[in-house]
């Protein structure tokens, strides 16, 4: 058995694997639950892991520069719907995403994942371009937050760091900001604050019609595995999926216990059959066919904000043997 290191946080579709309820095969796993920021940081900047949740966005950015220790594989441990993850000060007179033009809006970092989606989706859904908006950037809760992968903005493009001891949540609640986006809501909004809102309310049902037109469920992060590991266990990548996908399969049954509920939700069950309604048994399907026009989406997204060099093909970005299954 050949021991390795996985960094991934905790979330049901990924417990199996931890327990060790799923086997990788040929392996011996050391697991460790760590929350996204300080993986991803410690993933970039020091490679300690084997294999990584990583985000999207960072893993893409450093692919074009051919300086990604890792290759990933089409494992997509986070998704989630962005319509949600804008907001903004009712004082700044912002009541439509077209309002937004011209505005002093915030991102912790500008090609944090969620927001390269936000902002593909207000020029795709509302003609709302990047250049439209003059960017801060910085930390959401904690100052002096600094970019995971350097990165200089595309021309046309305004894009400042906010001032040491400055938060983008403090100056979204004060007015120095008018809207927020980003994977986290600000402190503000979560402490009830009443000028700070969503960009969209109704959130839930515009994600749903968003699906409904276009088949794209976002991608947030991936796994990858360190290059240097599949050179030396060639077989990894394609046991990975194989033992992460039966996890996932495992966590969606899980969902639609009807007798005991694993979920601390009296109604889950109703509220993931309604999910399958719409988007398939399968509603948070792995592998590359599955995910092509949400992959398709997201590469012309990173490559047309200038977080790309060039735009990928969907085989370059996964390691060869994941991105075909084999079939009996």
């Amino acid at each position: 058995m050949q021991p390795i290191t996985i960094a991934c946080w905790s979330y049901d579709r990924i417990k199996p694997i931890e327990s060790g309820q799923v086997k990788i095969e040929g392996c011996d796993v050391t697991f460790l639950d760590l929350e996204p920021e300080e993986m991803f940081h410690r993933a970039l900047h020091f490679e300690e892991f084997d294999v990584t949740e990583l985000s999207f966005s960072n893993y893409l950015t450093l692919t074009a520069r051919d300086n990604c220790p890792y290759l990933a594989i089409p494992v997509f441990p986070g998704r989630r719907f962005r319509h949600s993850g804008i907001y903004l000060n009712t004082r700044s007179g912002i009541r439509k995403p077209e309002d937004l033009k011209g505005r002093l809006v915030g991102s912790p970092e500008y090609q944090v994942t969620a927001s390269v989606w936000i902002r593909g989706i207000l020029e795709d859904e509302y003609k709302v371009k990047p250049s439209d908006i003059r960017w801060r950037a910085g930390g959401l809760y904690e100052a002096s937050r600094t970019e995971k992968v350097t990165f200089s903005p595309p021309n046309g493009v305004e894009l400042e760091r906010i001032g040491p001891g400055k938060t983008l949540s403090k100056m979204l609640a004060d007015g120095e900001i008018d809207a927020l986006i980003g994977p986290r809501a600000p402190s503000c909004f979560h402490e009830g604050h009443p000028d700070i809102v969503r960009l969209f309310p109704d959130y839930i049902e515009r994600e749903k019609d968003y699906y409904r037109r276009t088949g794209i469920f976002p991608i947030m992060h991936l796994l990858a595995v360190h290059k240097k590991k599949i050179r030396e266990l060639p077989w990894l990548p394609a046991s990975l999926f194989k033992a992460f996908e039966t996890a996932k399969d495992i966590a969606i049954k899980r969902l639609l216990e009807e007798n005991e509920p694993m979920a601390t939700y009296p109604w889950i069950d109703g509220v993931v059959r309604e999910a399958q309604e719409l988007m398939g048994r399968d509603f948070w399907p792995y592998g590359v066919e599955e995910n092509r026009k949400t992959l398709e989406a997201f590469l012309r997204y990173h490559f047309d904000q200038g977080l790309s060099a060039r735009r990928f093909r969907i085989d370059e970005i996964f390691a060869p043997s994941t991105l075909v299954r084999s079939r009996i």
